[in-house]
Protein backbone atom coordinates (compact mmCIF):
# COMPACT_ATOMS: atom_id res chain seq x y z
CA UNK A 1 0.00 0.00 0.00
CA UNK A 2 1.28 3.11 -0.68
CA UNK A 3 3.08 5.01 1.93
CA UNK A 4 0.77 8.70 1.41
CA UNK A 5 -2.56 6.99 1.34
CA UNK A 6 -1.73 5.28 5.13
CA UNK A 7 -0.24 8.64 6.00
CA UNK A 8 -3.31 10.70 4.84
CA UNK A 9 -5.27 7.55 6.31
CA UNK A 10 -4.29 7.96 9.64
CA UNK A 11 -4.23 11.45 9.28
CA UNK A 12 -8.00 11.34 8.89
CA UNK A 13 -8.58 8.49 11.51
CA UNK A 14 -7.05 10.63 14.22
CA UNK A 15 -8.74 14.41 13.35
CA UNK A 16 -12.48 11.91 12.94
CA UNK A 17 -11.45 10.62 16.61
CA UNK A 18 -10.72 13.73 17.93
CA UNK A 19 -13.74 15.29 16.94
CA UNK A 20 -15.31 12.72 18.61
CA UNK A 21 -13.66 12.86 21.57
CA UNK A 22 -14.69 16.53 21.97
CA UNK A 23 -17.95 15.66 21.64
CA UNK A 24 -18.07 13.77 24.44
CA UNK A 25 -16.00 16.05 26.28
CA UNK A 26 -18.65 18.91 25.67
CA UNK A 27 -21.44 16.37 27.32
CA UNK A 28 -19.11 15.44 30.28
CA UNK A 29 -18.82 19.54 31.13
CA UNK A 30 -22.44 19.85 30.61
CA UNK A 31 -22.79 16.47 33.29
CA UNK A 32 -21.04 18.16 35.95
CA UNK A 33 -22.68 21.52 35.81
CA UNK A 34 -25.91 19.94 36.17
CA UNK A 35 -24.89 17.93 38.66
CA UNK A 36 -24.77 20.87 41.33
CA UNK A 37 -26.90 19.59 44.02
CA UNK A 38 -24.91 15.72 43.80
CA UNK A 39 -21.16 16.90 44.47
CA UNK A 40 -22.54 19.45 46.49
CA UNK A 41 -23.70 16.85 48.72
CA UNK A 42 -21.02 14.88 48.68
CA UNK A 43 -19.15 17.18 49.98
CA UNK A 44 -21.00 16.30 53.33
CA UNK A 45 -18.68 13.74 53.94
CA UNK A 46 -15.49 15.99 53.92
CA UNK A 47 -14.55 16.97 56.95
CA UNK A 48 -11.55 19.42 56.73
CA UNK A 49 -12.30 22.83 55.70
CA UNK A 50 -9.20 22.51 52.87
CA UNK A 51 -10.21 19.47 51.32
CA UNK A 52 -13.73 21.32 50.71
CA UNK A 53 -12.47 23.88 48.61
CA UNK A 54 -10.16 21.40 46.64
CA UNK A 55 -13.01 19.75 45.87
CA UNK A 56 -14.78 22.64 44.92
CA UNK A 57 -11.71 24.09 42.71
CA UNK A 58 -11.43 20.62 41.20
CA UNK A 59 -15.24 20.52 39.82
CA UNK A 60 -14.68 23.94 38.28
CA UNK A 61 -11.19 23.37 36.99
CA UNK A 62 -12.42 19.94 35.37
CA UNK A 63 -15.74 21.71 33.86
CA UNK A 64 -13.34 24.72 32.10
CA UNK A 65 -10.34 21.98 31.36
CA UNK A 66 -13.40 19.81 29.47
CA UNK A 67 -14.18 22.95 27.71
CA UNK A 68 -10.74 24.44 26.62
CA UNK A 69 -10.28 21.12 24.70
CA UNK A 70 -13.51 21.25 23.08
CA UNK A 71 -12.87 24.73 21.98
CA UNK A 72 -9.16 24.19 20.73
CA UNK A 73 -10.64 20.38 18.90
CA UNK A 74 -13.45 22.52 17.20
CA UNK A 75 -11.43 25.63 16.11
CA UNK A 76 -9.03 22.80 14.81
CA UNK A 77 -11.55 20.79 12.59
CA UNK A 78 -13.56 24.26 11.70
CA UNK A 79 -11.11 24.67 8.71
CA UNK A 80 -11.83 24.31 5.08
CA UNK A 81 -9.33 21.24 4.30
CA UNK A 82 -9.57 19.46 7.60
CA UNK A 83 -13.89 19.34 7.02
CA UNK A 84 -12.94 18.45 3.30
CA UNK A 85 -11.40 15.04 4.74
CA UNK A 86 -13.62 13.93 7.77
CA UNK A 87 -17.01 13.70 8.46
CA UNK A 88 -18.21 16.94 10.18
CA UNK A 89 -21.56 17.94 10.18
CA UNK A 90 -22.44 21.60 9.44
CA UNK A 91 -23.48 23.99 9.86
CA UNK A 92 -24.08 21.81 13.94
CA UNK A 93 -20.80 21.11 14.76
CA UNK A 94 -18.81 24.45 14.00
CA UNK A 95 -21.83 26.22 15.29
CA UNK A 96 -21.64 24.05 18.62
CA UNK A 97 -18.15 25.00 18.76
CA UNK A 98 -18.23 28.97 19.09
CA UNK A 99 -21.01 28.32 21.54
CA UNK A 100 -18.95 26.28 23.59
CA UNK A 101 -16.56 29.14 22.97
CA UNK A 102 -19.07 32.15 24.81
CA UNK A 103 -19.77 29.43 27.27
CA UNK A 104 -16.28 29.24 28.30
CA UNK A 105 -15.62 33.31 27.78
CA UNK A 106 -18.31 34.09 30.11
CA UNK A 107 -17.30 31.44 33.28
CA UNK A 108 -13.40 32.34 32.56
CA UNK A 109 -14.07 36.58 32.53
CA UNK A 110 -17.47 36.59 33.80
CA UNK A 111 -17.73 34.84 36.70
CA UNK A 112 -19.76 32.24 34.93
CA UNK A 113 -17.83 29.59 36.69
CA UNK A 114 -19.62 30.75 40.12
CA UNK A 115 -23.60 28.95 40.44
CA UNK A 116 -24.24 32.25 42.68
CA UNK A 117 -23.89 34.58 39.68
CA UNK A 118 -26.39 35.32 37.24
CA UNK A 119 -23.76 34.47 34.64
CA UNK A 120 -23.47 31.30 35.81
CA UNK A 121 -27.45 30.46 34.12
CA UNK A 122 -25.87 32.15 30.79
CA UNK A 123 -22.92 30.11 30.55
CA UNK A 124 -24.92 26.72 31.49
CA UNK A 125 -27.50 27.76 28.81
CA UNK A 126 -25.02 28.20 25.97
CA UNK A 127 -23.06 24.87 26.95
CA UNK A 128 -26.22 22.96 27.18
CA UNK A 129 -27.57 24.35 23.49
CA UNK A 130 -23.73 23.55 22.13
CA UNK A 131 -24.50 19.59 23.03
CA UNK A 132 -27.96 19.84 21.90
CA UNK A 133 -26.86 21.11 18.61
CA UNK A 134 -23.87 18.32 18.43
CA UNK A 135 -25.96 15.69 19.65
CA UNK A 136 -28.02 16.07 16.57
CA UNK A 137 -25.39 16.91 14.33
CA UNK A 138 -23.49 13.77 15.47
CA UNK A 139 -26.16 11.36 15.82
CA UNK A 140 -28.52 12.11 12.73
CA UNK A 141 -26.04 13.40 10.39
CA UNK A 142 -22.32 11.95 10.99
CA UNK A 143 -23.72 8.43 12.07
CA UNK A 144 -26.68 8.71 9.72
CA UNK A 145 -27.50 4.81 8.54
CA UNK A 146 -24.44 3.68 6.14
CA UNK A 147 -24.78 1.96 2.79
CA UNK A 148 -25.48 -1.33 3.95
CA UNK A 149 -28.57 -0.44 5.55
CA UNK A 150 -29.58 2.07 2.92
CA UNK A 151 -29.52 -0.99 0.29
CA UNK A 152 -32.26 -2.66 2.31
CA UNK A 153 -33.83 0.17 3.76
CA UNK A 154 -33.98 2.68 0.90
CA UNK A 155 -34.56 6.33 2.51
CA UNK A 156 -34.61 9.79 0.68
CA UNK A 157 -34.94 11.51 3.98
CA UNK A 158 -31.25 9.62 5.02
CA UNK A 159 -29.52 10.28 1.98
CA UNK A 160 -30.42 13.98 1.13
CA UNK A 161 -29.08 14.66 4.62
CA UNK A 162 -26.02 12.59 4.05
CA UNK A 163 -25.61 14.34 0.93
CA UNK A 164 -26.12 17.80 2.12
CA UNK A 165 -24.92 18.09 5.57
CA UNK A 166 -21.71 16.21 5.59
CA UNK A 167 -18.87 18.07 5.29
CA UNK A 168 -17.14 15.90 2.99
CA UNK A 169 -20.06 15.32 0.87
CA UNK A 170 -19.72 15.95 -3.18
CA UNK A 171 -20.49 18.73 -3.77
CA UNK A 172 -23.53 19.65 -1.49
CA UNK A 173 -21.29 19.08 1.57
CA UNK A 174 -18.20 20.67 0.58
CA UNK A 175 -20.19 23.80 -0.34
CA UNK A 176 -22.06 24.14 2.59
CA UNK A 177 -18.87 23.68 4.79
CA UNK A 178 -17.01 26.63 3.02
CA UNK A 179 -20.44 28.57 3.53
CA UNK A 180 -20.12 27.46 7.22
CA UNK A 181 -16.26 28.50 7.56
CA UNK A 182 -16.98 31.78 6.33
CA UNK A 183 -20.06 32.52 9.41
CA UNK A 184 -18.61 30.80 11.85
CA UNK A 185 -14.93 31.45 12.17
CA UNK A 186 -15.04 34.78 12.24
CA UNK A 187 -17.20 34.49 15.24
CA UNK A 188 -14.81 32.12 16.41
CA UNK A 189 -11.87 34.71 16.23
CA UNK A 190 -14.26 37.16 18.12
CA UNK A 191 -14.44 35.15 21.02
CA UNK A 192 -10.87 34.77 21.41
CA UNK A 193 -10.11 39.13 20.82
CA UNK A 194 -12.82 39.35 23.40
CA UNK A 195 -10.98 36.62 25.87
CA UNK A 196 -7.63 38.40 25.30
CA UNK A 197 -8.98 42.00 26.08
CA UNK A 198 -10.86 41.64 28.85
CA UNK A 199 -7.06 39.54 30.30
CA UNK A 200 -5.41 42.84 29.43
CA UNK A 201 -8.27 44.84 30.58
CA UNK A 202 -7.81 42.59 34.25
CA UNK A 203 -4.21 43.19 34.41
CA UNK A 204 -5.05 47.37 33.98
CA UNK A 205 -7.45 47.45 36.75
CA UNK A 206 -4.23 45.13 38.88
CA UNK A 207 -6.82 42.80 39.24
CA UNK A 208 -4.00 39.70 38.68
CA UNK A 209 -2.01 39.61 41.92
CA UNK A 210 1.49 37.92 42.62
Amino acid sequence: MDEHVVAKGLEIWTLQTLLNISIILGMFSLGIIIIQKYYKSLQKHLTLRVSIEVWELFTILITDLFLTITVIIGFLVLNPDIMADIKVAVPFIPAATVLFAFGLLVRLFYNGHKPTDKNFRISAWLIFAANLINIIGFSIIMEAPGKEYLEYHPSAFWEFIKLNFRSNSVPNGLELAQITFYIFFPMLILVFIIGFAQFMKSLGKNEITE
